[in-house]
């Protein structure tokens, strides 16, 4: 009975929001766009009451939806005991305090659950530095005209997170905490360029693993190296990277990183801020693009990914698409990515395919290699211990008159090394 009740206490405390969408072109799917706000409003903890729909030639500059719209949102908002609504697009700081005053109910935008889910994930140093970041910056254009309605927010969506106690200084504490950040931010980075510097020293290939939020990549690390990382079924369950070794059958040792899930208009405060963690894939030898075979929209999460990318100027890679979760096919569903090098299915979660996914991920990295087959004389002996560092040992022979060899190499550790 008490397990019950705690139950109910719980649900009456969660915020009960509308979700609206406004479709400007016949193209739109705002259903399945506001499919995923409402997995976001749960992930931030709130409930979604109901949805509302405008179509029209373009969003309202001044309330983002229609005067008869507010008013049938109003209506709805009393018969469901709505505490607040949140609008699937970043509105202008007049449109959200012009909508507050129309409905007298709290207004939040899409950016400022995102944000919100950010600020609740964020566990590392860098995290939380990243995710301040991005509030301040998002409610430095928001603190005229917003001061009354911040002072009613009392708790919630929007309100927590590192920047909360930031909420009612002036413009210029605000500029003067985002330098502070920058300024740790900057020492942060220089330790990421410092570790990445090592790396291509110990030429060591690096695969960076991308994709749509809960496509599953923290769960292929998980597969792949035993990292750990926390896995659900949950928008950014993870938001930190994490780098593991893999040692491939042949031997040959990879990096894998994992970054930040992209979504649909992820607020471009978000990627700012993140751009360093971000770029990681920028440097990597090989991108693992994990895709989520089970989704309807996974062609167009795949799109998402790929703008993504190609806005933080990460140009021509190697790319092997990762179909996950094909365990949770009913029946087969097609496959392809033309923009590729390889496509994979695989389940990181029974495993399925990991073996192929091994495979490709050996034969993409060959490419960049060349094929060495030499008599290695035995006073170089040693060079054995750099080929099975940084490439393939195929075949080792000993004869009268050295080692011979047959091995893959990368290009300049061959030059360096062995020429």
């Amino acid at each position: 009975m008490t397990e019950l009740y705690d139950i109910k206490a719980e649900e009456e405390r969660q915020e009960r929001v509308i979700l609206i969408g406004v479709a400007v072109n016949e193209g739109d799917d705002v259903e399945e766009s506001l499919d995923e706000l409402a997995e976001l409003v749960s992930t931030a903890g709130a409930r979604t009451a109901g949805r509302v729909i405008q179509n029209r030639e373009s969003v309202h500059p001044g309330t983002y939806i229609g005067k008869g719209k507010i008013e049938e949102v109003a209506d709805l908002a009393r018969e469901l005991d709505a505490t607040g609504i949140v609008c699937d697009d970043e509105l202008s700081p007049a449109q959200m305090k012009n909508l507050e005053d129309a409905l007298e109910l709290k207004v939040m935008d899409r950016t400022m659950v995102i944000l919100d889910i950010f600020a609740q994930r964020a566990s590392t140093r860098e995290g939380k530095i990243q995710v301040e970041l991005a509030q301040l910056r998002y409610r430095l254009t928001r603190l005229v005209g917003m001061r009354e309605s911040l002072s009613r927010l009392g708790g919630g969506i929007g309100t927590r997170g590192p920047g909360e106690k930031k909420l009612e200084v002036d413009r210029r504490l605000v500029r003067e905490r985002i330098s502070q950040l920058k300024r740790e931010l900057k020492e942060v980075e220089l330790n990421r360029e410092t570790t990445r510097a090592l790396r291509e020293k110990n030429q060591v290939p690096v695969a960076a693993i991308v994709g749509y939020t809960n496509a599953g990549k923290s769960t292929l690390l998980n597969y792949l190296t035993g990292a750990g990382v926390l896995e659900e079924n949950k928008l950014f369950a993870t938001l930190d990277p994490t780098t593991r070794s893999l040692t491939l059958e042949s031997g040959q040792k990879v990096l894998l990183t994992d970054t930040v899930g992209f979504i649909r208009k992820l607020p471009h405060h978000l990627i700012e801020a993140f751009r360093s963690t971000l770029e990681e894939a920028k440097y990597a030898d090989l991108i693992l693009h994990v895709t989520d075979s089970a989704s309807p929209a996974a062609d167009r999460q795949m799109h998402v990914v790929y703008e993504t990318l190609k806005s933080l100027g990460i140009g021509e890679k190697p790319i092997i698409t990762v179909w996950n979760k094909q365990d949770l096919l009913t029946e087969p569903v097609s496959a392809r990515d033309f923009r590729a090098d390889k496509t994979v299915k695989i389940s990181a979660k029974t495993g399925q395919g990991i073996s192929e996914l091994l495979a490709a991920i050996e034969e993409i990295l060959r490419g960049n290699q060349i094929r060495v087959e030499k008599v290695l004389p035995y006073d170089r002996a040693g060079d054995l211990q750099v080929i099975r560092r940084y490439g393939q040992l195929l075949r080792e022979e000993y004869t009268p008159e050295g080692i011979l060899i047959e091995a893959y190499v990368p290009r300049d550790v061959y030059q360096k090394y062995l020429f």
